[in-house]
């Protein structure tokens, strides 16, 4: 049983070492996604623009649910109308 309870310590330390990583990239998408929102696009030079649209299709593609949870690792929120834009 003790190389049972190594496993299953193990598993227990990479579980919590996920966990705190997809904490971290939740408040990496979130705070893309609130800068996102907030760019205007008539203001940036072409490169930026390119670079946006690239995270921005990005961030489109995560699950509303997963969205929410990024917007919510970083305390932040987007009007509707900017989200579909």
């Amino acid at each position: 049983m003790p190389h049972r309870d190594e496993e299953i310590a193990l598993l227990s330390d990479e579980l919590e070492m996920l966990m705190q990583e997809r904490q971290f990239l939740l408040r990496v998408v979130g705070a893309s996604a609130a800068l996102i929102a907030s760019l205007d696009s008539k203001h940036l030079p072409v490169g930026a623009i390119e670079a946006a649209d690239m995270v921005a299709t990005t961030i489109n593609s995560l699950s509303e649910e997963t969205l929410q949870d990024a917007l919510s690792a970083v305390h932040a929120e987007i009007e509707e109308n900017s989200a579909a834009a």
